[in-house]
């Protein structure tokens, strides 16, 4: 399969000997997770960052976030046994909607069962049992990575020293459902597709493209494609910031899978820290962990009121503001800032 190619020689893997119940009461059978490690484990097992990537992401988080990682940095090898690991429902090792099925030996496809955020984080923390892990400094992540980040300090509050939810939301907003379900009738009308049989085996899915065009117009902003593109046109008379997004659809495509999409988007919709709890305030107020949240001044996907409102409601909660032109994607770009953020923040709690 093309997505395995997208995989680190580096990458390590870990099979569940029990079936895992998914928070819908279906339940998967040899539930396989992908994983990055980086550092040791010290004797107390109490050294553990945990990395949560983004929504198209992978574990290999000293790639997206390189210059995080080092000596003196936000995540120090020397100190920290830091962790990524592909997500449930990924296309990059961990069981999902490309994975083989056991009860019919094909690929799950568009049968891969609706899955939660808080089924990824009980994949992660029976993974970190695996590893032996008994408590983490931080758990961090942006965008997808920050809704894990928020549900690992309420699922697991005496695993975790402190968490980190940048660019992402307490509950995913009308606004951001619109934009996911539009993405996905993209690939819904893809004739590849063929009505929700589509699979890896088929041509990759132009559908999929088009969903990635109309997320990155929202991963970046106004000032960002005005400067960098203006009104340029190519040698075709065609405007740059159309080929710029033409380019970026079609290397989505090569490396990942249309229903593995489908399965994620869903799975951020269903994001709301307070289903099936307490009302939404009190169950932001019941975070006790200390807390970064890192908002960008520039972010139209999850605009700045949503990580504010956590900041309110979050007792241990502290602000930090990128002030970016890049949108939402300046957690990936404005990475010095970044680091000088989450640096701050563990000398300040000490971890």
């Amino acid at each position: 399969m093309k997505y395995l190619d997208f995989i680190s020689p580096k990458t390590q893997f870990y099979q569940l000997l029990a079936p895992f119940s998914l928070e819908s009461g279906e339940v998967l059978i040899g539930v396989q997770v992908a994983y990055r490690t980086w550092g040791k484990l010290n004797a107390n097992g109490d050294n553990g960052v945990l990395i949560c990537h983004a929504l198209t992401g992978s574990a290999d988080a000293d790639d997206w976030w390189e210059p995080l990682f080092g000596s003196g940095k936000a995540f120090d090898p020397e100190h920290d046994f830091i962790v990524c690991s592909n997500i449930l429902g990924s296309c990059y090792g961990t069981t999902g909607a490309t994975s083989i099925n056991p009860k019919t030996g094909k690929a799950y496809g568009v049968s891969f069962p609706r899955i939660t955020i808080r089924d990824m984080v009980n994949l992660q923390a029976a993974l970190l049992e695996y590893l032996a892990v008994k408590s983490l400094r931080l758990i961090i992540g942006g965008s997808l990575g920050g809704m894990q980040a928020l549900e690992w300090g309420l699922l697991y509050p005496e695993t975790v020293r402190a968490i980190s939810p940048m660019a992402s939301p307490g509950r995913h907003s009308a606004w951001s459902i619109g934009l996911s379900e539009a993405q996905r009738q993209a690939i819904y009308t893809d004739p590849n597709w063929q009505g929700g049989n589509y699979t890896s085996d088929a041509p990759p899915n132009q559908g999929l493209a088009v969903a990635r065009m109309m997320a990155m117009i929202t991963y970046r902003y106004w000032e960002s494609f005005t400067n960098r593109f203006g009104r340029q046109q190519d040698e075709s008379n065609q405007f740059a910031i159309a080929s710029y997004l033409q380019y970026q659809g079609q290397k989505l495509i090569e490396r990942f899978d249309a229903n593995t999409y489908i399965t994620l988007t869903h799975a951020m919709d269903s994001h709301d820290v307070s289903w099936n709890r307490k009302d939404y305030q009190s169950v932001l107020q019941s975070i006790k962990q200390p807390t970064l949240v890192v908002s960008i001044d520039s972010d139209v996907l999850y605009p700045p009121v949503e990580q504010q409102e956590l900041v309110d409601l979050i007792p241990h909660a502290q602000l930090g503001l990128l002030h970016s032109t890049h949108g939402h994607d300046a957690f990936l770009i404005d990475i010095e800032a970044l680091n000088e953020m989450v640096v701050s923040f563990r000398q300040e709690q000490d971890i």
